[in-house]
């Protein structure tokens, strides 16, 4: 089946990484990106109207049972968990997972049981460990899993970490992973992508 979902979990440094990761995608990006940034209740307002200011798909919030939708960026509010649920966004306050709400893993957890081999998930620069068990998750059920190079990041954490836990399938300096999206959206299926070109180099996890 085609890829149906990219999952975007960052932390520390992430506003400038998710400003080139969403400036690097063409207008017409067929999949729906949900993102994760850490931030909490007090933390202000104007994040999705920054990020728009340089993306080339739109960027907004999503509200509880909202359909995911195709052509669409989503960011997780702000002192709330966000999950998918059938084909759905779901809002929840539960307590804080490893110190954050919203929490990467909570997201990639739901989209690993959602989409399964659909699925992509993608960590980015980071302070601590969310994301790593999230992308496991998305991992074990057939998905792809894409890491910043910790060597590129504004904190190494995040993705040091989801390398330590998981196998992914690609680990690239920042500016490299829009233009692989683009093309593993155009790929397709996983079928495809073991007849395209798109393992050049070997992955480097960042040791």
């Amino acid at each position: 089946m085609a890829f149906e979902i990219v999952v975007v979990g960052t932390s520390t440094g992430g506003l400038r990484a998710l400003q080139t990761l969403l400036s690097g995608l063409p207008a017409g990006f067929p999949l729906p990106i949900v993102i994760v940034q850490h931030r909490g209740a007090g933390d202000e307002n104007g994040l999705c109207e920054f990020l728009n200011q340089r993306s080339n798909v739109a960027v907004a919030e999503p509200e509880d049972k909202e359909p995911v939708q195709r052509h669409h960026a989503y960011l997780a509010p702000r002192d709330y968990h966000l999950l998918i649920e059938k084909q759905s966004f779901a809002l929840s306050t539960d307590r804080p997972v490893g110190f954050a709400r919203p929490s990467v893993d909570v997201l990639f957890e739901s989209a690993a049981e959602e989409y399964r081999d659909r699925a992509i998930g993608v960590i980015l620069t980071g302070a601590n460990r969310d994301g790593a068990r999230g992308l496991a998750a998305i991992k074990s059920r057939g998905g792809l899993a894409l890491v910043q190079d910790p060597v590129s990041a504004a904190c190494g954490e995040m993705p040091q970490a989801a390398i330590n836990q998981t196998e992914p399938d690609w680990v690239l300096p920042l500016e490299e992973i829009a233009p692989l999206l683009n093309k593993l959206s155009e790929a397709g299926t996983q079928t495809e992508l073991a007849g395209r070109e798109l393992r050049e180099e070997p992955v480097n996890h960042g040791n």
